[in-house]
């Protein structure tokens, strides 16, 4: 199959350097940001290529039905919405692109945790309802802490690097052997358990991942820390999560990712009733959130594309 001959269909907006690139490197694109899954099922025996963020699963359903795909390209850092086992048995290319978004997240982690714990927040909401509190806002230096990373690939260097200008000890724990490097120092768990002032993910959301950060391995810390996660809201159980901020084992969390996120990432809910434990959350002093844009810079935004386009020609098609 020649590049000419290669049809690729975009179920979501994206730069649009990312289809100008692909056009002008002779790929037929096709746009479809509004069909249902059914209806695009419907057609994508006809496309050899398709680029997503999330907006619908690529399950077993939509993979039998795409008998002519060779790629799929993902506009993001993960692949949780695509039956990754079955795609790869079919043959089919798998791309993302952490590079793009890993820079944003390191320093989303940095501004959350620094916020934390200065209490910037606070003190911010406080002054403007008049009320000029120094001694109730006094924060913690970073300087002297231990900093854990928890998945030490692309976000997780991106965060570590950016530590390099403060005077702390950096560990890292991932299931892969060697990945420590000049930043961060790989250690077992339990050792970066014993020693952490400062949790930080930056895991992907499998099997293993899932719920992961519960009652249990919270309590498994020796010290009360500060937890940053920008990596997926259901590694972390949200319930056990806020006991351990009412009782001080957690001091406070910095979340860009919620448990009770759509798989899309552009809503949050599954249903409209509010959890017990989000309703703590949107009220506690010592939490800060934000709506999964870790990674969502505008230099991201072109970083991401860019990435896609980059590994699209490098495909033998």
């Amino acid at each position: 199959m020649s590049i000419p001959d290669t049809k690729i269909l975009h179920i979501d907006s994206n730069h649009p350097l990312l289809w100008e690139q692909l056009e002008q490197a002779g790929f037929q694109n096709e746009a479809d940001f509004t069909s249902t899954k059914t209806e695009v099922e419907a057609k994508i025996h006809n496309y050899h290529g398709v680029v997503i963020r999330s907006r619908f699963k690529i399950d077993k359903d939509f993979l039998d039905k795409a008998v002519n795909l060779k790629f799929i390209a993902r506009v993001g850092a993960g692949l949780e919405s695509i039956d990754i086992d079955y795609a790869q048995a079919k043959g089919i290319h798998l791309i993302a692109a952490p590079e793009g978004n890993r820079n944003a997240v390191g320093e989303h982690a940095l501004g959350m945790l620094l916020s934390l714990m200065n209490k910037l927040n606070r003190a911010d909401r406080l002054v403007r309802q008049g009320q000029w509190i120094r001694e109730g806002n006094r924060g913690y230096e970073l300087e002297g802490k231990t900093v854990g990373i928890i998945g030490y690939g692309n976000m997780g260097k991106a965060f570590a690097k950016k530590l390099r200008g403060f005077d702390v000890e950096v560990l890292c724990y991932d299931i892969l052997p060697n990945v420590g490097d000049d930043n961060a120092k790989q250690v077992s768990l339990s050792a970066l358990q014993a020693k952490a002032d400062v949790l930080s993910l930056h895991i992907p959301w499998t099997p293993e991942t899932d719920k992961m950060v519960n009652t249990n391995f919270i309590n498994a810390f020796a010290k009360s820390f500060w937890f940053i996660n920008t990596s997926r809201g259901k590694n972390v159980v949200t319930d056990d999560l806020v006991t351990a901020l009412t009782s001080g084992k957690i001091l406070g969390a910095g979340l860009d990712v919620l448990e009770y996120e759509k798989l899309s990432f552009e809503n949050l809910f599954i249903d409209t009733e509010k959890p017990k434990a989000f309703e703590y959350l949107l009220q506690a002093e010592n939490v800060l959130l934000t709506p999964h844009i870790a990674g969502w810079t505008y230099e991201s935004h072109q970083k991401l594309a860019q990435t896609i386009v980059d590994k699209i020609l490098q495909l033998q098609l």
